[in-house]
């Protein structure tokens, strides 16, 4: 390996040390069982400038789509379809496999992941299902054979019909057969790589009329747990903590959840009940706003769930009943199907255009020239959380590390400085792109210093 490639790729390490902390984001699946999308280019795009998503899922490793997210900063999972899990088992065939579909695209594409399969273990398929521990490991090696490893983690996405019990939530266990032979070495290599268990919760087909405000994060009297005598005011919550007690059964209660796939469709067939666009967008926005509160769960409390919605799109090409051509957040068209709150400002702020600046100035350094400051008086975490969402993006967040030219003064409001003015900087300089939710304001005066330059 060159020395530019590996300078790149300790880049690409340096950045994840940010993007994988406590502070959750939301995701999109984004799924092309359709014949009347838009281009991947203007996909791409739309996701960067027009939303605040900045983590997708593909069901597969399309080059164009790949290619369409070079340098967004975006994080992009790929997914190797199931036919080919036997074949993966072979470590010959998964080198082959990371050749032709990863390293073309690393790093100006942001790959974080590669996902094998989904969903395997209720495929019934035994071929697939004995290989699939197997093909990880093997993915992996070939991962760790390109010094890829540090950057791009492994797992493979599991339905809720992995679990014999679930109900209630403390008595969660994995199905016979599968706990042991599949789970449980699964489960061991996820602690061993720091790789997430991942799971596809839908509230949605668990839920009933009676159910439906427990489905939907609405006030409701809850469910106690007979055994811990826990209140669940939340069906996902439920689902989480029976997956969370299956694996704590097994002995990996240290191994983290991630949510590949929730969502709620907003045109179902006249039997299901909460089937419309409000109560889609209510699912969403409720589910975006607690599984990044820090809350957690009853049995995982002040825990974030890195989370993905589905999905991107309507696919008109999907098979079976209606409410599975509509799970999309968007139409072919990208105009919203309905407001989930994940679409940025449209209208410019009306913030201030100086924001108390920081004393040490230099001057301007030329008519026109715009900054994104932090507001005086901004919470230290909301800032926080600026600059993980920042340096989580993809952005070179160096200058600010321990040794780099702004690292002084070490503090929360400079470092937010900083990563919030460069990602103002990168996206086209608009008011909007300064909000950081009330917490950022432009200025017209260069905050430079020193060897700390703000370009």
């Amino acid at each position: 390996m060159d020395f530019g490639r590996l300078f790149v790729l300790a880049l690409m390490v340096l950045a994840s040390s940010f993007s994988r902390g406590a502070y959750a984001t939301v995701g999109v699946n984004y799924g092309t069982v359709a014949n009347d999308l838009p281009p991947p280019t203007q996909v791409a795009r739309f996701l960067l400038e027009s939303t605040t998503i900045n983590r997708v899922r593909l069901f597969d490793a399309n080059p164009a789509i790949l290619k369409a997210f070079e340098r967004t900063g975006i994080e992009v999972t790929i997914t190797v379809p199931n036919e080919l899990i036997p074949q993966l088992a072979r470590s010959g065939f998964a080198r082959q496999w990371v050749d032709t579909n990863v390293k073309p695209h690393v790093p100006a594409t942001n790959i974080v992941r590669i996902l094998v399969g989904n969903e395997v273990l209720s495929t019934a398929n035994r071929m697939m299902i004995g290989s699939l521990v197997a093909a990880i490991r093997a993915l992996h090696a070939a991962l760790v054979d390109e010094s890829l490893d540090g950057w791009i983690q492994v797992s493979t996405p599991h339905s809720l019909g992995i679990l014999a019990e679930s109900t209630p939530p403390s008595a969660g266990r994995f199905r016979e057969g599968y706990d042991i032979h599949v789970l449980k070495p699964l489960l061991s290599f996820h602690r061993a790589t720091n790789s997430p268990f991942m799971v596809n919760p839908y509230p949605f087909f668990g839920c009933s009329a009676d159910t439906l405000d427990y489905a939907l994060f609405r006030p409701n009297a809850g469910v106690t747990d007979e055994n811990t005598k826990l209140l669940y005011s939340n069906m996902l919550d439920g689902q989480l903590d029976a997956v969370y007690s299956a694996m704590k059964f097994l002995g990996f209660g240290d191994v983290e959840i991630v949510i590949a796939e929730t969502g709620w469709p907003s045109l179902g067939d006249p039997s299901q009940v909460g089937v419309d666009a409000l109560t889609a967008a209510e699912y969403n926005s409720n589910l975006i706003h607690h599984v990044m509160s820090g809350a957690g769960t009853p049995l995982m409390p002040n825990r974030t769930f890195e989370t993905y919605i589905f999905a991107l799109f309507n696919e008109d090409m999907k098979p079976g009943p209606t409410c599975e051509r509509n799970f999309g957040l968007f139409h072919p068209d990208m105009t919203p199907v309905y407001d989930a709150g994940i679409l940025r400002p449209t209208a410019k702020s009306s913030i201030p255009t100086d924001p108390n600046p920081p004393t040490r100035r230099e001057p301007p350094l030329g008519k026109g020239k715009q900054w994104c400051l932090p507001l005086t008086g901004a919470e230290p975490d909301s800032l926080q959380r600026n600059i993980d969402f920042v340096c989580g993006s993809g952005y070179d967040c160096g200058p600010i590390k321990e040794g780099g030219p702004c690292f002084q003064p070490n503090t929360v409001q400079a470092h937010a400085a900083y990563a919030m003015n460069m990602y103002y900087q990168a996206t086209g300089r608009d008011n909007y792109d300064c909000d950081f939710v009330g917490t950022g304001a432009v200025t017209s005066v260069d905050p430079s210093y020193g060897k700390c330059k703000y370009s």
